[in-house]
């Protein structure tokens, strides 16, 4: 006797025709239905087409679910005297029925669904959920939708369960006892599959620069589509990193097949990938059954902000429709238009922010609508739910680059934010961000491409004494770093930088540095990391003279970095650009007791021609 015999000889009232099922449930009844590629297609369409053959067998049920992928047909005209569906989130299927309202949302942190059943604010009267068979102690596993129907199962009055073949059996929170379903039809039908999208320039871009702040030995949290797929693509040259996710997708799973995902540095859960559910493909549905490295926990379990908390360099990245330039942002709506839903986002994002090193990462493209909207705006467009607050946010991630906004005051934030948004809209931020007084009434900018940053110019170099430093150009954003970088200096290097006695540095003459034309001046910042801090060291610029084909070059490098190789290091990277400009030399005017500065140039090797002033060295240098 092979074991479904024996289950059916053991529970013969457990095994009947989908109508004897469907008797069970009653008018005004919640029916919950699995989620995503573990919705039970099957006992779905077999539900309805019960209530098109018994018109009157119940009335007014409610469907809950988080999120499907499937068919909806509870949604027909035809039965929607029968249900009415009630989603805890929105996707493509049911966007339209939602805002026509013809079906309802509820909002609602993922993490805190379970304990809506449980407490009976959301009783669940019948379960219809998808299961692998059971294995020779009767135990069947939810597979690859653990998530809320773990919860469900628990408090459902009545579970009708689909077991299939193609069901993968995972381990962790899933497991479900024949002895605790109420009926068993057994059906075999591929499962639901999510569809990767092939990233396009912009998505790659954004991936790039995400996986620049993915540390190694890093627990991540991805979410889905184009953009995560990206991101979990660019980080195949890391090591050691773990997974604590809401969802599992065919990218994590080849990052964990390469190696990159072992889970050996996890502070929780250590050696185990933990995900509450999976959307991908076949093979990632065959790599998972049986699989003891990865452990499906429930949601309440895996998004709850206390337990994520508790993870070591925890990394949340996720992405929106839309954010503010005081940092606000949101995923689920389109002004008053429902479009997603809270979600798991917020859950993941506030438990990063709260853990150990922890990073909170939002990705989100510049334009939408094929360059028609800047996602970046003034304000949240009116009736936009606040996903995510201006305290969730460490990181912002464009195609344009990383604004960093953690600590930030909201002038700040503006100016990183406008630094990160498109070219095209960059001006309207400008002129709006001033009406509402959030960056300075004088701020000045430099329009098209010749304000745009040379990001390509930024590079890496190990000084004579040691020192790590990142060459870069200076950004608008800068002000504020540069302004700790010049009052920290001694008045004794303030003079020689400056030959003169003033000692402060405003704003508008900061201007002078952050606000540039990259084609006709440079300004490059050397930063090194100091005390986990990334901080000024120092500055070197040029500015061209036409005439001549020549630039004026100066120098300053921080009192405690000097005699280090950091100016050595900048000398040498701004005299490559200016080479690669075209430029004929450098001249300079250096006070006679600045022997350090003179001893700088005349090792560099240029053709010098030096001629004393009042108190200085008119320098002219030849390349």
């Amino acid at each position: 006797m092979d074991t479904w015999d024996r289950f059916r000889e053991e529970y013969p009232e457990k095994f009947v025709s989908p109508d004897v099922a469907f008797s069970r449930i009653h008018r005004g009844d919640r029916i919950f239905i699995g989620t995503g590629c573990g919705q039970p297609q099957y006992l779905v369409d077999a539900m309805v087409e019960f209530v098109k053959t018994n018109p009157k067998a119940f009335f007014d049920a409610e469907v809950v679910h988080v999120w499907t992928l499937g068919l909806t047909p509870y949604l027909r005209e035809e039965v929607k005297r029968n249900f009415r569906l009630d989603s805890f989130f929105i996707g493509s299927p049911t966007r339209a029925a939602v805002n026509e309202g013809e079906a309802d949302y509820t909002a609602i942190f993922l993490s805190q669904v379970p304990e809506l059943f449980r407490s009976g604010v959301v009783p669940i009267d019948v379960a219809l959920v998808q299961t692998s068979p059971p294995d020779a102690h009767g135990y069947m596993s939810l597979g690859v939708s653990v998530d809320i129907v773990r919860a469900a199962t628990d408090c459902a009055r009545t579970i009708i369960c689909q077991v299939n073949r193609n069901m993968p059996r995972t381990h962790g929170d899933s497991f479900l006892h024949l002895r605790d379903v109420d009926f068993i039809l057994p059906h075999d039908e591929p499962l639901l599959e999510y569809e990767t999208t092939i990233p396009d320039d912009i998505a790659d871009r954004i991936g790039k620069y995400v996986a620049r702040l993915v540390q190694d030995g890093a627990t991540i949290q991805v979410g889905y589509g184009r953009v995560p797929d990206a991101i979990l693509s660019h980080l195949s040259g890391k090591q050691h990193l773990g997974v604590h996710t809401e969802l599992l997708s065919d990218g994590i799973v080849e990052l964990m097949k390469a190696g990159v995902i072992d889970n050996t540095q996890k502070s929780l859960d250590r050696n185990k990938t933990v995900a509450s559910f999976c959307m991908g493909g076949r093979q990632t549905y065959a790599y998972l059954s049986d699989n003891p490295s990865v452990s499906f926990r429930a949601v309440d379990y895996t998004n709850h902000p206390a337990v994520i908390s508790r993870i070591d360099k925890m990394t949340a990245i996720n992405t929106a429709l839309e954010i503010d330039l005081t940092g606000q942002a949101t995923a689920e709506s389109l002004g008053s238009e429902f479009y997603s839903g809270i979600g798991g986002q917020a859950d993941f994002m506030r438990g990063a922010v709260l853990a150990p090193q922890g990073k909170s990462i939002l990705c989100i493209e510049s334009t939408a609508r094929h360059g028609e909207v800047s996602r970046i705006v003034p304000c949240l467009t009116n009736g936009a739910g606040v996903t995510l607050t201006r305290g969730d946010l460490h990181y912002v991630v464009t195609e344009y680059g990383i604004a960093y906004l953690h600590g930030k005051n909201m002038r700040e934030r503006a100016m990183e934010l406008v630094r990160v948004a498109h070219p095209k809209y960059r001006p309207w931020l400008l002129r709006e961000a001033k009406a509402r007084n959030l960056i300075y009434r004088d701020q000045a900018y430099v329009p098209g491409k010749r304000g745009e940053y040379p990001e390509h110019l930024e590079t890496y170099r190990t000084t004579r004494g040691g020192l790590e430093v990142l060459l870069r150009p200076v950004r608008i954003s800068d002000e504020p770093i540069l302004k700790d970088f010049f009052y920290a200096l001694s008045d004794q290097s303030t003079y020689q930088r400056f030959i003169s006695s003033r000692k402060d540095m405003p704003h508008e003459r900061l201007q002078e540095f952050v606000v540039i034309d990259y084609t006709s001046e440079m300004v490059i910042l050397a930063l090194a990391n100091v005390e986990e801090r990334e901080v000024v060291v120092g500055v070197g610029q040029y500015g061209m003279d036409a005439q001549s084909h020549t630039a004026e070059v100066a120098l300053v490098v921080s009192d405690e970095h000097q005699n280090r190789g950091v100016g050595t290091e900048l000398l040498n990277y701004l005299t490559l650009l200016a080479r690669k400009e075209g430029l004929l030399g450098f001249t300079a005017e250096v006070l006679i007791e600045n022997r350090p500065m003179m001893r700088l140039f005349e090792r560099a090797g240029f053709s010098m021609e030096k001629k004393r002033g009042a108190g200085v060295y008119e320098l002219k240098m030849l390349f």
